[in-house]
């Protein structure tokens, strides 16, 4: 049995939640949670058509709903980048175990980010992705508990690094 019930990941769209907690799910038996396809699952749509619809405030609604509700019980949950707005999500998470922020400088993540499919960001689109960075790094070094450099390495060096932390903890 893996030493926490619960770890979370956070951080920005393109820091590599989802490719490094699976990973970490492999390698702790948790259970692998991607709170995004999650919604994306309960919606029956994806986050981009979410935020195409109805609104980047309504995908931050229903990724808050969706936490909310989640099992969290042996779980490695990859969260959606904008959970950091809403404090009782994040308040649930850290009561269920460490919470761990995938950070990454900003021209590697808008390269990873320019080379996938929309993402449907729940921001003001105004902002622009750096401008959601710079408001959001301020509350993901908030709630986080460890912070990892996701651009040192591979997938699993950044993997390997997060266990290293959390046995410390």
């Amino acid at each position: 049995m893996y030493k926490f019930n619960t770890v979370n990941l956070i951080g920005m769209p393109g820091a590599g939640k989802s490719t490094v907690g699976v990973i970490l799910a492999k390698q702790t038996g948790l259970r692998f949670v991607d709170t995004d396809l999650d919604i994306q699952v309960r919606e029956n749509a994806t986050l981009q058509e979410i935020v195409d619809s109805e609104g980047y405030l309504r995908l931050r609604e229903i990724e808050h709903d969706v936490l909310m509700e989640l099992d969290l019980d042996h779980a490695l949950i990859s969260t959606g980048g904008s959970v950091v707005y809403s404090e009782d999500a994040m308040a649930r998470l850290a009561a269920a175990g460490p919470i761990v922020y995938l950070q990454a400088d900003l021209a590697t993540l808008e390269a990873r980010v320019a080379a996938a499919p929309p993402r449907g960001i729940a921001s003001d689109s105004d902002d622009g992705f750096a401008g959601v960075y710079t408001e959001r790094t301020p509350l993901y070094e908030r709630y986080s508990d460890i912070t990892i450099n996701a651009t040192a390495g591979t997938a699993d060096q950044v993997a390997a690094a997060i266990l290293a932390q959390l046995e410390q903890l």
